[in-house]
């Protein structure tokens, strides 16, 4: 239910589930869960892992929209609350 909704929030048209901006929000969405849970469960190294994925995959995908969407790039990282990337601000 929650990423239907993520979805249909960042989506450009009615059948899009595929675009950068649709695929940053819910891998966010997921970055703060398993941050929720690593809260809770410090030595979880397994979620660490996947957690670090899952912010570089982000970074990646911020990095493309940035280059091809710039203006889509700042509206998104104002929605989601993501401070902008180092390599991305000069």
């Amino acid at each position: 239910m929650l990423k239907k909704k993520i979805i249909k929030t960042h989506a450009n048209h009615t059948n899009d589930t595929g675009s950068t901006q649709v695929q940053v929000s819910l891998l966010s969405s997921r970055v703060a869960q398993l941050t929720k849970h690593l809260n809770n469960h410090k030595n979880d190294y397994s979620s660490q892992r996947g957690l670090k994925k899952l912010l570089g995959q982000r970074k990646r995908l911020l990095k493309y929209l940035f280059v091809k969407d710039p203006l889509g790039y700042n509206n998104l990282i104002i929605q989601l609350g993501i401070r902008p990337g180092k390599s991305l601000v000069n």
